[in-house]
């Protein structure tokens, strides 16, 4: 009676073992490319928030708006000023690296503009 071979044996856990790597870079450039866009819709809203604001209200408000749609960990930055007829709000954010906080270097921008109000500047 002859035994089976058993050459193969434990080739699938070599298998797992070196696909597992791949696979986890592979979700954390997903995850990076969702962080990345999440960054451009919250720079676009808090721009188009605080230029609505600042249309009515003034530079100080439109800031302040600004402010108030993003967390502490996106490192903002915003500007705001009227342009013409146009209120315009600028806000750019820091791309960070799988998590908010940790930050890339890089930059995004959304812009924002509301038709301003007519008030006692005018």
């Amino acid at each position: 009676m002859r035994r089976p071979c058993r050459g193969d044996r434990g080739q699938l856990a070599i298998e797992f073992a070196g696909t597992v790597p791949l696979i986890l870079l592979l979700v954390a450039a997903v995850w990076e490319c969702v962080l990345i866009g999440y960054a451009f819709s919250l720079a676009g809203n808090a721009a188009d928030e605080a230029a609505r604001v600042g249309a009515v209200s003034g530079d100080g408000a439109c800031a302040t708006a600004a402010a108030k749609h993003i967390g502490g960990a996106w490192n903002m930055t915003s500007t705001c000023g009227p342009q013409g007829e146009v209120y315009k709000a600028t806000v750019t954010l820091s791309v960070p690296v799988l998590y908010p906080g940790l930050d890339t270097g890089l930059r995004i921008t959304g812009e924002g503009g509301s038709s301003r109000e007519r008030g006692e500047e005018d």
